[in-house]
């Protein structure tokens, strides 16, 4: 990935800082990989999330879609800021899965750490052709 991004404001590094934080609770046995995310909402709150491992590989979650499902279940429907960090401050940046999913609720800003800085980029510059809800038959689709 070619480093496009904008350096983070202040509000955006807060939510870094606290993706970091949150990274060190990742429970990441395998890997030792800790990752964590802070999702922030339509509604300025702020939703954690941490990557959760599991000794049969596929079934493990990545700390984005922790923190989305958090989100979702506090009753937000749109992501407006995602924040991601590794617990030792490492480069990392959500994988395709995560984008995707983020797709799914929205073209939030996504903070991360890419060539040694933390960058913002609209969610449309890491994915920029998202599978959505546009492509399925609308009789087909529910609320």
């Amino acid at each position: 990935m070619s480093v496009t991004g904008r350096a983070a404001d202040r509000v955006q590094r807060e939510l870094y800082e606290e993706a970091r934080v949150a990274a060190r609770h990742a429970y990441a046995p395998y890997s030792r990989f800790f990752v964590g995310a802070m999702a922030e909402g339509a509604s300025g709150a702020r939703w954690r999330g941490v990557n959760v491992e599991n000794a049969a590989y596929p079934a493990g979650v990545c700390a984005e879609r922790v923190a989305l499902g958090a989100l979702v279940a506090g009753g937000e429907r749109e992501v407006r800021t995602i924040a991601v960090a590794t617990a030792d401050g490492r480069d990392v940046a959500p994988c395709g899965l995560c984008l995707q999913a983020l797709a799914e609720l929205g073209d939030p800003d996504v903070v991360c750490r890419v060539g040694g800085q933390v960058r913002v980029f609209a969610l449309h510059e890491l994915l920029a052709a998202p599978f959505t809800s546009s492509a399925l038959d609308p009789a087909e689709t529910r609320p």
